[in-house]
């Protein structure tokens, strides 16, 4: 006689998964980015176009939201709802990022244009490091990225980092100094290849 197959448990409603999300369940969160990853990420799409920053926006607000769940109350609304909040508040933020950055090359453009030309043009070592600079950032996945931009143009401390991301704070510690190490030596190949 063969065994009786068990058929599978069906999967719970969005109020259950939404509570054992905030109870720190992580096949919750698994059913939550199987129901709404699509949803997010249109949102995303629909802000910057298909590409890593619609890409980004998703993962950081599913991590973001896991990091933070604390914050979610299944009592004052739908884990989808909030979900949309956590990728808005995301969109928000890689807005900002991009507009900072597109202020600083301007700014960088400007200034090698407002420099005297003495014997032909010449390139300003600190006009051409903030250009190498950008280039590199542009190159950094995330979480580094977002964690170097909060450090050095948002001037927080590892401590607000590690409580704005919901990382831990050695995490911050450790990405902070493995990028500035790669920054660095990237910057002194780019940068000797600029003098050369």
């Amino acid at each position: 006689m063969p065994p009786a197959l068990v058929p599978p448990a069906p999967e719970p409603d969005d109020a259950e998964v939404g509570r054992r999300f905030a109870a720190g369940d992580e096949q919750a969160l698994a059913w939550a980015y199987e129901r709404w990853a699509g949803q997010l990420h249109g949102m995303a799409v629909r802000a910057f176009g298909p590409g890593p920053d619609a890409e980004d926006v998703t993962q950081q607000t599913f991590v973001s939201a896991w990091t933070g769940r604390a914050g979610y109350r299944p009592d004052q609304g739908p884990l989808p709802a909030w979900l949309v909040g956590v990728c808005r508040h995301k969109i928000a933020d890689t807005w900002a990022r991009r507009d900072r950055q597109r202020r600083t090359a301007e700014a960088a453009v400007a200034q090698a244009q407002a420099a005297p030309q003495v014997g032909g043009p010449l390139v300003d070592a600190a006009v051409a490091d903030r250009v190498l600079l950008l280039g590199e950032l542009d190159r950094l996945g995330q979480p580094q990225r977002g964690i170097i931009e909060l450090a050095f143009f948002e001037d927080l401390t590892h401590a607000q980092i590690a409580a704005r991301t919901g990382l831990p704070l050695g995490t911050v510690k450790s990405h902070i100094r493995r990028t500035l190490e790669r920054l660095r030596t990237r910057l002194e190949v780019d940068g000797a290849a600029l003098q050369s």
